[in-house]
């Protein structure tokens, strides 16, 4: 759904009484918060520190959100001092607090949200406006060895002194909603190290749903001091495009033995890695894992460059040994280092707002539409007229559509 679909739907919408109440939608809150708050510049005023600055910017980009209470209040100046001091439990606590479904909560997430990003950008502006933190998504088919691959890499970066957040964008069953990876059953040690964060974002069902929670679980991973950043997902499906779209370096591992890689894994996939990772590089696994290796670097020769800054490589690594995992690290660093130089790096994570946005507003469209009176009283019966085959299914959406439309105009006048 494109903007030429989506505005005047949003045109629509904005004329129904639900958008006027005190409870804003998630793409109302975006756009918001996307706007030029009335306080960019500090001003010179005797008595006001930077802490003052950020608090008046927060309450004027959310001045639509209803007065917060006195225990509203005490609960996010907790978790906000919580958070930027570092503690875990905080940060657990605010995750939890943005993956909710509760309108009211929704509000005081987003105002928690605000206060964190004004610190975030102070915090950048003394770095000379370079991002202090660097996130990485990592992909691969089942077997792939991810959580064993993570658990090393992490160790290594902690015992660098780096802050590692761990974010596992993980399917949700169908049949009771729960999370299906386990990592942090799987990531024993790392789980133990305090200078590390793991937290599975499960998917809830909705593409939209690991989009949301987990881009602003990111925010809140860099507001705690976590300056490195992996978001993991699994198999090899949609849920990878949503993932590229919020990491600024994205990496694929493969296993050495799971038969034609270059036809079992979508092209699509390949051409959004930065780094193609070989796992299990030992033993047995040592030669077939050379060969793999071969047949992806001529694989990438033939694929369109995504930057001129990086070419994307293709390395070995073993878990087991460790071996490969330093050069890994090497890569990485040169890919971050490259695309800071030639502005690629602040480039893509300002389009990347760009796509949150959309992706919020295509979500909030498609659930008003659903809850439209006009729509839920016609829907049980189209969607039994198409389930029978007495309509096709483009002919109820546009039916459906029509009953929006025609409901929403008339109310509107």
């Amino acid at each position: 759904m494109g903007p030429s679909v989506l505005f005047p739907l949003l045109h629509r919408l904005s004329s129904l009484s639900l958008l006027r109440t005190v409870t804003p939608t998630w793409g109302r809150c975006l756009l918001h918060r996307l706007a030029p708050p009335s306080c960019t510049r500090t001003p010179s005023f005797p008595g006001l520190n930077s802490q003052h600055i950020r608090s008046m910017c927060v309450e004027s980009t959310l001045s639509h959100i209803k007065e917060l209470s006195p225990p509203e209040q005490r609960l996010l100046n907790k978790l906000y001092k919580g958070l930027i001091s570092g503690q875990r439990a905080s940060l657990a606590e605010s995750i939890t607090l943005v993956e909710t479904q509760h309108p009211r909560k929704k509000e005081l997430a987003q105002v928690l949200l605000q206060r964190v990003l004004a610190y975030r950008k102070e915090q950048e502006k003394q770095n000379g406006g370079k991002p202090l933190a660097f996130r990485v998504g990592l992909s691969g088919p089942p077997g792939a060895g991810k959580s064993t691959f993570i658990e090393v890499v992490g160790k290594m970066l902690t015992g660098q002194g780096h802050k590692v957040s761990v974010l596992a964008v993980d399917p949700s069953s169908c049949t009771t909603g729960g999370s299906l990876m386990g990592d942090k059953t799987r990531m024993t040690e790392l789980s133990r190290d305090m200078s590390a964060f793991i937290r599975p974002s499960p998917t809830s069902g909705t593409l939209g749903g690991v989009t949301r929670t987990t881009n602003e679980a990111i925010v809140l991973c860099e507001g705690g001091g976590y300056d490195i950043v992996l978001v993991e997902t699994v198999g090899v499906g949609q849920s990878e495009f949503a993932v590229a779209d919020m990491v600024d370096m994205f990496v694929l591992l493969i296993p050495p033995a799971g038969g034609d890689e270059l036809q079992g894994i979508k092209r699509g996939i390949i051409e959004m890695a930065d780094l193609v990772v070989v796992t299990k590089a030992d033993g047995d696994l040592l030669i077939p894992a050379r060969r793999i290796q071969a047949e992806y670097t001529s694989a990438l020769k033939l694929l369109r460059k995504k930057s001129k800054s990086w070419n994307p490589k293709v390395v070995r690594v073993s878990s087991q040994t460790g071996e490969g995992v330093p050069e890994l690290w090497g890569k990485m660093e040169a890919f971050r280092s490259a695309t800071l130089s030639s502005g690629d790096f602040q480039t893509k994570r300002r389009a990347q707002h760009k796509v949150w946005m959309w992706s919020l507003i295509q979500e909030n469209v498609l659930r008003h539409f659903q809850e439209h009176p006009a729509v839920r009283g016609e829907l049980p019966k189209l969607e039994d007229r198409v389930t029978r085959g007495a309509i096709s299914p483009g002919l109820a959406a546009d039916l459906l559509l029509k009953a929006f439309t025609s409901s929403s105009s008339s109310s509107s006048q």
